[in-house]
């Protein structure tokens, strides 16, 4: 998995949720809700959006988005799956 997509996911994630800290702060596989960075329900719908607008990948359902937005870890591994399913 590239260090360059999670370093983009990390900022993708700082820059849209306006969190008050730097990206390389957030930790890979650091829980992005609860204990983690303790996001809400309204940062999870920001945080959609960026991903389809910045990796040009869909979240399409609850559960997927479940899955995916656990930390930068699964983000990362569904935007590389998304797009070796694309080009294959």
């Amino acid at each position: 998995m590239s260090d360059a997509l999670r370093s983009e996911i990390k900022q993708a994630i700082v820059r849209s949720l306006r969190l008050p800290m730097k990206p390389e702060e957030i930790g890979d596989t650091t829980p992005l809700f609860g204990e983690g960075l303790g996001l809400d329900s309204i940062d999870v719908l920001e945080l959609v959006l960026e991903i389809e607008r910045t990796f040009g990948v869909s979240i399409t359902d609850e559960q997927t988005g479940t899955q995916v937005l656990r930390s930068v870890e699964t983000i990362a591994a569904h935007i590389e799956t998304t797009r070796a399913s694309r080009s294959a």
